[in-house]
Order: structure tokens, then sequence, then C-alpha cells
């Protein structure tokens, strides 16, 4: 909790200083952390929590989520179609929406679950050929298909910026291009840059290392 409220701290200074208008909420990204690790955090009401794999969030959330009535659990990881209905059923919200295959099986099974998620697009603004996401050429004509043709709850849009490049430069790109599109979310900044992302109007942090420590990678 101590890490959580230091964060906390630091993201005050920088509205302050800047004058922002937006404070994010902080998802703490519990991948690879048991629930002892997180227990914490739940029990002094954090709300909002990130996991990447179906298996793994299956295992450590489906009993903890009806003890916490607030708890909103975010898909920040690349998201399978065969594991699309796992994922309406458990998540709150997808961060990944990537595809048009992957939109019609949430809307799918939105109207099988009688759920609806809240969604952010992916987008691939290094135009990287190893990450997925909507390229910016692209995203109005996707989003267009989301929300008329598939009814999705698109609220905004999510990116992982190019290793050793400025990510604030590609924050303000994302911001840009969710004003045009009249959309009022933006999931970026992690443990190493959200301090940029802050400053360049994030509203969901993503944040597992500066809050919980370093992982396990052998787990």
């Amino acid at each position: 909790m101590q890490n959580l409220n230091l964060i906390k701290n630091k993201i005050n200074e920088i509205i302050n200083k800047k004058q922002l208008k937006t404070k994010p909420d902080i998802i703490v990204v519990s991948k690879k952390f048991s629930l002892d690790k997180i227990k914490s955090l739940l029990e002094d009401g954090h709300t909002h929590y990130g996991e990447n794999q179906i298996q793994e969030a299956e295992n450590k959330w489906s009993n903890v989520k009806s003890q916490y009535s607030r708890l909103q659990l975010h898909m920040i990881g690349k998201l399978q179609t065969n594991k699309a209905k796992k994922a309406v059923k458990l998540f709150d919200y997808i961060h990944s929406l990537d595809n048009e295959k992957l939109a019609l099986k949430i809307s799918q099974f939105e109207k099988e679950l009688n759920k609806k998620i809240k969604l952010f697009i992916q987008i691939n603004l290094g135009d990287e050929n190893q990450k997925s996401g909507i390229l910016l050429k692209d995203i109005k004509t996707f989003l267009e298909y989301c929300t008329k043709d598939l009814s999705l709850d698109v609220i905004g849009l999510m990116c992982l910026p190019p290793i050793n490049e400025n990510a604030s430069n590609y924050f303000v790109m994302l911001k840009e291009a969710a004003i045009k599109l009249n959309l009022k979310e933006l999931s970026m900044g992690m443990s190493s840059d959200y301090e940029s992302a802050v400053q360049c109007g994030a509203t969901f942090l993503r944040l597992g290392t500066a809050i919980l420590g370093e992982r396990n990678i052998n787990e």
C-alpha cells in the first residue's frame, strides 16, 4: 500500500504543477502475483486490477469478485478469440481490442451472457510488426464497425509505445487520435513512463512493478 500511496502523491504533484484537469485511475497490474500479495490493497478499497492471461485471472479472481462489490477487472494482455467468452464473463474492461474477428466474438458473447464490457481499442502507433493493434489510418473505420455495426461500448484507446523511444511522443499521438474520435478514455502509461502519461492526459495507468515490486518471471 505504501508504494501505491507514493505514486498517488507523485501524480497529485504533477496534476497540481501542470494544472491538469484529468486525474487517472490506477490499474494495479497483478499478473504473476498471488492474492496474498494483493490482499492489503483489496482490503484498503483499491478498485482496479489488471491481468493479461485468462487462466491465471480465472483462478485468482473468480471467487474474489463476489466478495468485493466495487472490484473492477481489466484484461490488458493480448486476447485470443477462443478466450473471448471467458474474458467477457470475468472482466469489466478489455484494453486490447485489436481486430474485427475479436470484436465480433465479444459482441456475440455480450448478448449471450447479457453483459456489456467497456472496451479500449489497441493502437499500434509505431506500426511495429511484432505488436498487435489497429493502425492509426484504419482507426476510424474500425471504430465505426465496433460501435455502429456491433453496438460495442468503446470508451477509449490504448497503446504500448515502442521500446527505447520517447514515450511522450506516442502518448500525445494517442490523445490527439482520441480527441478526433470523440473518445474520452486513454489507457497509457506503465511503471517506467507513467509520469509522462499523466502529463499527456492518461485516464488509466497500468502499473505493476512500481506498486508490487519485481515479478518472479520463472513462475
